[in-house]
C-alpha cells in the first residue's frame, strides 16, 4: 500500500472561478457572467490536476491523458452541450462505464484494451441536456462490482478525507473528485449501492432514482432484472434535485409521478420508520449507530414522527443477490468482446473471476432466484405500510483502509467482509425504490464521514429530497475545507 508524508486530507477549493460553489450556484455564477463556462472548464481541469496524483480518481481527461493516455479524442476536444440547461458550463466527468462518444470505455478492468465510444449511451445524452461541459471518465472497480474503487496491480482511489481508507465503489472516482472540490458534481450509477456507498463514505450526497425515473442503460436493459440506475453524486442536496428535475426535463417516465424541482423542506410531517441492523442480521458498528440514532433525534426534534421497524425480507435474499451479482460477472465474461477484441476473462480480477465460478456452482438456481427476487417488492411494500420513509445506515461499518476489500484479497475473505459492509443499500435495486445517502451530524474517531439512508416507495423522489434539504438546513453538511 501506497503511503505519504503529507496530511492525509486532501481537496483544492480555492480561490477562482469555482470558488467553493455547488453545481446550482456556479451555473448561476455563469448565467449572470460572472464566471464564464471557459474559465470554469479551465479552473476544474487545474483543480483535477492538483489532486488527483493522491487520489487517482481520474481514468482519462478529455484531452487524452490520464492512465488511458491517447485513446481519446485526437484534438484534446470535448463536446459541451451547449447553453440552457439547469447546469449549462458546469464541469463534471462521466464514470468509466458509460460510453461518452470519443472517449474509451474501460469498466476498470484490465481484461481488455478499451476502444474510443462511437456514439453517448442514453444516459450520457440525458446528462448533457443538462448543460455540463465533460472534462474525462472516473475510475470505479472492474465491472462495479465491488464497494471500494481498488485493483489487482494498480493503485486504488483515495479517499479526500483520509488517503489511507477507501473512497467506496463502484462510484469511488466520481465521489473522490466532488468530495475534494475538484468538480461541483460528477456522474455516479448505481446496481447495488454503487451510488450511495461512495456518497456515504466521501460526505457526499448520493440519490439513487426509482428503476425508470432515469434512461435505462444498456446492461439494464439486457438484464432479467433490471438493477441499475444512473445518477449524480454531488455536495448539496439542491444539486442532487436539479439534476432529477433536469433530467425528468428532459425524459419523463409515463409510469412514475412527476417530480418537479424540489427546492427545501416540506411542512408536511412523515412517519419514519428506523432500522439500526439490516434485515439478514448484519450489526451496524458503534459510530454507525450513532449516526442513526442522532438522525433519528433530530428528526424528533423537527417534529416527524420516528419508531423501529422491521423489514419482512426473504431468509435467502442475500444469497439470492449473490447469484445475480455472479450471473452479471457470468455474462460479462461470455460477452466480453463485444467490449474488446482481445477480452479475456482470464485477466478478470479476483471478485469477478470468484463472482462467476460462485455462479457457475449455482446456475441451476437461476430460476427459483429470480421468482424470489422479484417477489421481494411484494414484502417490502408491505413493511412501509403505515410509513412515508424508512431510515437505515448506507453500511454496516464505517469506511474500511484500503487493502480491506482489495480484490487481491481470497475470495471466500472477501466475500465474508463485503457482506458484513454491504447489507443495507442492494434491497432498493431489487425492488426498485428509490433511496438517498445524507452525511449524518457525525464523524468516525479518523474524522471520515459516515451516511444515513432514506428509502421510500417507488416514485416518492420528493419526500427524499424534502427531508434531505430539512437536515441540511438543520445542520449543514460538514465541509472538507473546514477540517
Amino acid at each position: 500500500m501506497t503511503t505519504f508524508d503529507e496530511p492525509t486530507i486532501v481537496h483544492t477549493f480555492r480561490d477562482d472561478a469555482l470558488g467553493e460553489h455547488d453545481a446550482v450556484g456556479l451555473a448561476a455564477a455563469i448565467r449572470r457572467g460572472a464566471v464564464s463556462p471557459a474559465e470554469a472548464a479551465r479552473d476544474a481541469r487545474e483543480r483535477v490536476r492538483s489532486v488527483d496524483a493522491r487520489l487517482g480518481a481520474v481514468q482519462v481527461h478529455a484531452d487524452g491523458t490520464g492512465p488511458a493516455a491517447g485513446q481519446g479524442p485526437a484534438d484534446g476536444t470535448v463536446q459541451a452541450a451547449g447553453t440552457g440547461g439547469a447546469f449549462s458550463g458546469v464541469p463534471t466527468f462521466v464514470k468509466d462505464n458509460t460510453d461518452y462518444q470519443g472517449l474509451p470505455t474501460g469498466h476498470g478492468s484490465a481484461a481488455f484494451r478499451p476502444r474510443a465510444a462511437k456514439q453517448h449511451a442514453p444516459f450520457t445524452r440525458q446528462l448533457l441536456s443538462s448543460g455540463v461541459t465533460v472534462l474525462g471518465k472516473t475510475r470505479l472497480p472492474e465491472f462495479g462490482f465491488s464497494p471500494t474503487t481498488e485493483y489487482d496491480g494498480a493503485e486504488p482511489v483515495r479517499n479526500p478525507w483520509h488517503t489511507d481508507y477507501s473512497a467506496g465503489g463502484s462510484s469511488g472516482g466520481s465521489a473522490a473528485l466532488v468530495a475534494a472540490g475538484a468538480v461541483p458534481i460528477a456522474h455516479a450509477n448505481d446496481g447495488g449501492g454503487s451510488i450511495r456507498i461512495p456518497a456515504a463514505c466521501c460526505g457526499l450526497v448520493g440519490l439513487k432514482p426509482s428503476r425508470g425515473r432515469v434512461v435505462a442503460s444498456a446492461l439494464g436493459r439486457q438484464l432479467p432484472l433490471d438493477i441499475i440506475s444512473d445518477g449524480v453524486v454531488s455536495r448539496s442536496v439542491r444539486d442532487a434535485a436539479a439534476f432529477l428535475a433536469a433530467a425528468e426535463t428532459y425524459q419523463r417516465s409515463p409510469g412514475l409521478p412527476p417530480v418537479g424541482l424540489v427546492e427545501g423542506p416540506s411542512a408536511r410531517r412523515l412517519r419514519i420508520g428506523f432500522l439500526l441492523d439490516s434485515p439478514n442480521g448484519v450489526h451496524a458498528d458503534a459510530s454507525t449507530r450513532t449516526a442513526v440514532t442522532e438522525t433519528v433525534a433530530t428528526l424528533e426534534r423537527l417534529g416527524h414522527t420516528v419508531a423501529p421497524v422491521e423489514l419482512d425480507m426473504d431468509p435467502s435474499f442475500t444469497d439470492d443477490f449473490l447469484t445475480y451479482w455472479g450471473m452479471m460477472s457470468f455474462l460479462l465474461g461470455v460477452t466480453g468482446r463485444t467490449l474488446g477484441a482481445d477480452f479475456d476473462r482470464r485477466r478478470m480480477d479476483g471478485l469477478s473471476q470468484g463472482l462467476r465460478e460462485e455462479y457457475l456452482r449455482n446456475w441451476r438456481r437461476t430460476p427459483g432466484v429470480l421468482r424470489r427476487l422479484k417477489r421481494t417488492k411484494e414484502a417490502y411494500a408491505a413493511s412501509f405500510r403505515g410509513l412515508d420513509l424508512v431510515m437505515s445506515p448506507v453500511l454496516a461499518h464505517t469506511t474500511p483502509p484500503i487493502g480491506h476489500l482489495s480484490p487481491t484479497v481470497p475470495y471466500a475473505k472477501l466475500m465474508e467482509r463485503i457482506l458484513a459492509y454491504v447489507a443495507f443499500t442492494p434491497v432498493d435495486n431489487v425492488v426498485g425504490t428509490p433511496s438517498i445517502s445524507v452525511p449524518s451530524a457525525s464523524a468516525t474517531p479518523d474524522g471520515l464521514p459516515v451516511g444515513v439512508m432514506f428509502a421510500a416507495r417507488p416514485g416518492a423522489e420528493r419526500k427524499l429530497l424534502e427531508i434531505a434539504f430539512e437536515l441540511e438546513a438543520d445542520r449543514p453538511f460538514r465541509r472538507i475545507q473546514d477540517q
